[in-house]
């Protein structure tokens, strides 16, 4: 068993995302990336299989998607998407997100 506790990556940059890899393993990924107000976590795809979701642990923002389509992202949010479809976040507030990966890639 292991415990990770998400205030210890608690930390903002102003000029870009922070990202924390929280998990690593065979069987999934876990990472917490933080956004200041405005900032973009682009939107991507990766040519994988395997699915992922993303989390919003604090703020608000959107999910953004392929076509510049977009849904709303509040606390307590969870995106669930293929690895393959084209996925990003937006942050409107400062905004924790925790995405998951499985398998990692």
């Amino acid at each position: 068993m292991k415990k990770i506790s998400l205030n210890d990556s608690n930390q903002y940059d102003d000029k870009t995302f922070k990202r924390f890899l929280l998990h690593d393993s065979a069987y999934f990924r876990v990472l917490n990336f933080n956004l200041k107000a405005g900032q973009l976590f682009p939107v991507h795809s990766h040519s994988a299989e395997g699915q992922l979701t993303i989390q919003v642990v604090a703020g608000q923002g959107e999910f953004l998607g392929a076509d510049d389509s977009s849904m709303p992202a509040d606390t307590g949010d969870v995106l669930v998407s293929d690895i393959s479809e084209p996925h990003g976040v937006r942050a409107t507030t400062d905004m924790r997100i925790l995405v998951t990966i499985a398998p990692p890639i």
